[in-house]
């Protein structure tokens, strides 16, 4: 049967439509089951109809409707029920419904299979047969694993549109991962990169040194086309979010790239193949972390990788037409990519592959770019050409929508509009509720944040700063040096502000190219302090380097990741001490009067253990910071990166909030700072829980700063309370969703809600 199975599912899957899909169902699983008959159901939930799509043994008529009433026969009761029914005799059956039209009278047997995905019931498949029996074991699994295979069939195909008959009740409608607010209507323009890294043949050289000139030059002129790229989004992208195409000409510094490259050339290889095989050895280390950030950088990775090829392969000039109303799509949208279209003709972008922490989600984000990411399994030639919406809070995409919901969401988008006219004309005006309640508004970031942030608005420093991607961009663990210059940029930009720079956050799940751990279970391995704290030479360089770059300066705090225990603490803080008295006695012996001042040691709260030992750890350290993406997947059990569990990752989950709760009142009674740098800081309806829980600094990506600003400022602390009171009485995140989104509708600002989860 297995061998059977698969030739069916591999049959389904080359049809060209579902009608072809379903025809081809039903063919070969009646062959298979030796029935009589074999049809398939699909659910009409608008009309409360199961319809007979496709059957094998039955009379149906072309262009014949014929369908069931919800409740109606043992079709219905199968879908009910949500499990098979085996019926030796089914006209015998209470609930049996006669279709008269189809010739049904003269079958007894019945098997019917629900068809579910995700949940929801699309139809059911059915097998009968003239001979009252009931069907074997091994007919029934076969049955209902054929319905597994054909649920994901039909959810697929009824999304990307492929349904040539006219039952199908859905809407030709695609769903991804909304990554930036907004709705686009416009063109589709298929974006692809100058050159593919999967081309390239491998090909040895006997004259190194010259690939090494071709490959020099190719990165020479790859720099010279990121800043024109630069140069030309410059004037409508905020400055701090231009820091992504300082990390482009980083990453092609010799030593992060650049060495890697040339080392392979060699070891005998031609530059085009050395280029890959570097590249490729960055993206998968990239690919394997569980920090979504982090992870994305492999985008930039494999980007900055074929732009380089295309030098190398004399490719990279490309003249495109955009239509004047474009939307972008590509595989992989990059954020170079992104800047190759004129702003006045691009109006929003669908990147298939990618997330929202992508360089091209936050580059989208700051120029108030509509964007979705992640649509799965739709080929990209399917949306050529094709007339789009991209609905940016649901991440909902609409293939050649009617006329009547293009009104409407050309009436949302000017909403929109006024919306963010609005928020970008207050955002000098402080962080603070309608009664005066202050709230500290800090931002996150990655490798670069030297850049001058007027046009932020008012914010009270980095909240989090992470430190991993230096020393992932190397061949070797950077020096104390190289980390002191990059800490001091760092430092010197928020001269004013406290810097949150959290250690070195790698290990089984965040390899290093030259360190490579290999673990059965990396969520629960040996990453962030356990590493550090085994390697104690590694936490206490980059620990010196902090502490030189913050002479003169004052405004480092060190933040300890993934802590469960009191006694990684103390560990901790003892190296740290020791490194503080190391560097003081250096400098003093040049400066004997040098104010040096040890920073503010904290903890992160990401390790649900550690809710239950904030007593014992809160006089070992000077604050605590809440990350509540870990945090979330761990007290859920849940990898949210997986699309199969990924819906139950949910910060609203009423576990925790409670958890959250917990944290801000332990905190409050042991008078310990708390703040939280996760992203439900940045969300509308979480940052207004965390407000009301009592949290009274943020830490967010910049794109969200002038939003949550706005809201707080429409917020006062008695209504705050009653709702808090209420969404704690919830039981399920849907419920809390809805209460956020009445109470800001009711506060006229709906528009940040409008999106559910």
């Amino acid at each position: 049967m297995l061998t059977v199975l698969q030739r069916i599912v591999e049959a389904v899957n080359q049809a060209p439509d579902l009608d072809s899909a379903l025809r081809t169902i039903v063919e070969k699983a009646r062959a298979a089951l030796g029935s009589d008959v074999c049809s398939v159901y699909l659910a009409d939930h608008e009309a409360e109809q199961f319809v007979l799509m496709a059957t094998e043994g039955l009379v149906l008529q072309e262009h014949e409707r014929v369908a069931l009433n919800f409740g109606e026969g043992l079709i219905s009761l199968a879908a009910q029920r949500e499990e098979p029914l085996n019926v030796a005799n089914a006209v015998e059956h209470p609930n049996f419904k006669l279709v008269e039209s189809v010739g049904e009278e003269a079958f007894r047997a019945m098997l019917v299979a629900p068809i579910i995905h995700q949940r929801k019931v699309l139809g059911v498949l059915a097998a009968q047969q003239k001979k009252a029996r009931a069907f074997s074991g091994e007919e029934e699994a076969f049955l209902v694993t054929l319905a597994a295979q054909l649920a994901t069939v039909i959810a697929h195909a009824e999304a990307r549109g492929l349904v040539s008959g006219h039952y199908s009740p859905w809407l030709r409608n695609l769903r991804a991962l909304a990554a930036a607010p907004g709705v686009a209507i416009g063109q589709a323009f298929i974006g692809r990169p100058p050159a593919t890294l999967s081309s390239v043949v491998p090909r040895k050289t006997d004259y190194p040194w010259r690939e090494i000139h071709k490959f020099r030059k190719a990165v020479m002129q790859t720099r010279m086309q990121l800043r024109e790229l630069a140069e030309q989004v410059a004037e409508y992208v905020a400055e701090d979010t231009l820091a992504i195409f300082d990390v482009y000409q980083s990453m092609l510094d010799a030593a992060s790239l650049g060495d890697a490259v040339e080392a392979k050339i060699k070891d005998g290889w031609m530059a085009q193949t050395a280029v890959k095989m570097a590249v490729d050895d960055f993206v998968s280390q990239f690919e394997e972390l569980d920090d979504s950030y982090l992870r994305e950088r492999a985008v930039d990775v494999r980007d900055l990788g074929q732009r380089i090829l295309s030098f190398l392969q004399d490719k990279s000039t490309q003249n495109h037409s955009f239509p004047d109303a474009c939307i972008l799509i590509a595989e992989e949208v990059t954020a170079s990519m992104l800047a190759g279209v004129p702003r006045d003709k691009l109006q929003g972008l669908v990147s298939l592959q990618g997330s929202t922490n992508s360089h091209a989600a936050i580059m989208a984000r700051s120029m108030g770019i509509p964007a979705v990411f992640g649509v799965s399994d739709i080929p990209l030639a399917y949306l050529s050409d094709q007339h789009l919406i991209v609905d940016g809070y649901s991440g909902d995409i609409f293939v050649n929508p009617p006329q009547q919901l293009i009104q409407e969401y050309e009436i949302l988008r000017d909403e929109e509009r006024e919306l963010v006219e609005i928020v970008s004309a207050n955002r000098d005006l402080p962080a603070e509720t309608e009664d005066g309640i202050a709230i500290s508004l800090q931002i996150n970031a990655g490798l670069n944040a030297d850049h001058q942030h007027e046009n932020l608005g008012p914010f009270e420093g980095i909240g989090l700063y992470r430190t991993e991607i230096p020393f992932m961009m190397r061949e070797r663990f950077p020096t104390e040096k190289e980390q002191y210059q990059l800490y001091k940029q760092i430092l010197k930009s928020c001269r004013d502000k406290p810097v949150v720079m959290r250690t070195l956050d790698v290990g089984g799940d965040k390899p290093l190219p030259y360190f490579p751990i290999q673990e059965e279970n990396p969520f629960l391995g040996w990453r962030g302090i356990r590493m550090t704290l085994d390697h104690p030479e590694i936490f206490l360089v980059q620990v010196r380097a902090m502490l030189r770059a913050n002479v003169g300066l004052h405004n480092l705090q060190i933040l300890l990741p993934m802590i469960s225990t009191v006694d990684e603490v103390e560990e901790a803080t003892r190296l740290i001490n020791q490194a503080y008295f190391e560097v003081r006695n250096e400098l003093v012996q040049t400066n004997p009067n040098l104010d040096f001042k040890r920073p503010l040691v904290g903890v992160m709260i990401e390790v649900p253990a550690l809710l239950y030992q904030l007593d014992a750890i809160a006089p070992k350290v000077d604050f605590f910071s809440v990350g509540t993406n870990d945090l979330t997947q761990y007290m859920l059990a849940v990898d949210r990166n997986n699309p199969r569990v990924a819906s139950l990752y949910d910060t609203l989950n009423p576990g925790m909030l409670h958890a959250l709760q917990h944290i801000i009142q332990r905190c409050t009674e042991l008078r310990k700072p708390v703040s939280v740098c996760g992203e439900m800081a940045g969300d509308p309806g979480g940052a207004i829980l965390l407000v009301a829980m009592g949290y009274r600094s943020l830490s967010m990506s910049t794109h969200n700063l002038d939003k949550i600003r706005w809201i707080l400022r429409h917020l006062d602390s008695k209504m705050l309370q009653v709702l808090l009171t209420q969404v704690m009485s919830s039981t399920h995140p849907d419920q809390v969703r809805r209460l956020l989104r009445i109470k800001l509708e009711g506060l006229g600002l709906g528009g940040f809600v409008r999106a559910g989860k």
